[in-house]
């Protein structure tokens, strides 16, 4: 409870807040296009109309499209937040490679048929983040499929089960610790690498942090916990070192000209094995059924957020301040009910979609 008194506080202060000057141009239309497209869509308007619309959005889309594609590396991309990720990525029309611990072909062979005559390119290639050779395959395979590297997400991680600690095995607490932290540090090192070889590009690398990155306790999830609170600290560091350089050391000579920043990305609670394994109906109810949300709507919110970010250090966030506010709100003060958990604590499944047995919706 307590962990959303500074929630709170930066809620009373935003509403406090002077109003920001009014908009003007072309960037009010386009915060206005939400509402527009909603009244237009409204059933009171003929169908022809509404068909109309969505064309008109659909071409919008299109041209936000880059011009010039962005190449994208995404490792644990063969499954849940990672393959949404790239869905969302080609759907823009850029070139993605994934990779997994498992045969990412399966993923790569559905993306492929869903954005076939797109703009978007996909490749795949089976990959051990915790393996300091297999990441320099990996980077290595990028830089041969789609040439520059601009951005460069670490999504790849396990949680070893939700258990008490002293009941884990040492092979599971060391596979957590290879997976989410040496990974990271591995993949980072190498995105890296690549990206200062890159003269006249500016690139980003996106850490994946999650429960435990900000403190407090992380019962269940100890060991998980442990790793993802490194991960703001490796970024601080990394930040300073690229801006600022290391006293006592020259700079780079092989990097100059090439522009590398490092963040972190936090997708929060979503619907995939690393939430729903070992989860229990009162989990389920809460917070899942309250903040939790799909790999899809996920990353149709930070797709657009990766893209747009400028600068080094930054921190992008699916539940943001406002967003946890209103899903608080319209649970505990409107009653609504979770789209996606029943009040007696299951998932609840849309016709026509397949699930797997412990809830989690399949992508492909």
């Amino acid at each position: 409870f307590f962990f959303f008194f500074p929630i709170m506080r930066a809620a009373l202060s935003r509403l406090l807040a002077p109003p920001p000057p009014p908009l003007t141009g072309r960037r009010t239309s386009m915060l206005l296009l939400p509402t527009i497209v909603a009244a237009a869509l409204s059933p009171g308007v003929p169908g022809a109309r509404r068909g109309a619309v969505h064309s008109a959005v659909s071409r919008l889309a299109m041209q936000q499209q880059t011009s010039s594609p962005k190449g994208v590396v995404i490792t644990g991309g063969a499954g849940g937040v990672g393959y949404a990720y790239a869905d969302e990525f080609l759907a823009r029309g850029h070139w993605v490679v994934i990779c997994d611990v498992k045969d990412p072909e399966p993923a790569v062979m559905a993306l492929r048929q869903k954005h076939g005559g797109g703009l978007g390119r996909i490749y795949g290639c089976t990959t051990d983040v915790s393996s300091a050779e297999s990441v320099g395959a990996l980077a290595q395979f990028a830089k041969e499929q789609i040439g520059t590297v601009h951005y460069w997400i670490n999504n790849a991680g396990i949680n070893g089960g939700r258990r008490p600690f002293t009941s884990l095995s040492t092979q599971t607490v060391e596979a957590v610790v290879k997976v989410n932290l040496i990974g990271v540090l591995l993949c980072t090192l190498e995105a890296i690498k690549l990206m200062r070889t890159q003269r006249g590009v500016e690139s980003h690398v996106f850490n994946t942090v999650g429960s435990g990155v900000k403190g407090g306790g992380t019962p269940g999830y100890a060991c998980y916990g442990a790793t993802k609170r490194g991960l703001p600290q490796l970024t601080d560091s990394l930040v300073k070192e690229l801006d600022d350089g290391v006293e006592g050391y020259e700079p780079d000579e092989a990097a100059r000209g090439a522009k590398v920043n490092v963040h972190t990305l936090s997708p929060g609670m979503v619907f995939t094995d690393l939430l729903l394994n070992d989860s229990t109906p009162k989990l389920r109810k809460f917070p899942f059924g309250v903040l939790a949300a799909q790999p899809p709507e996920v990353a149709q919110d930070l797709v657009p957020k990766i893209l747009a970010t400028s600068g080094n250090g930054q921190k992008v966030e699916f539940l943001t301040t406002d967003r946890i506010l209103t899903k608080f709100f319209e649970r505990f003060v409107q009653g609504k009910k979770s789209e996606y958990i029943d009040d007696n604590g299951n998932v609840i499944k849309v016709p026509g979609a397949q699930y797997l047995d412990n809830g989690v919706r399949v992508q492909y």
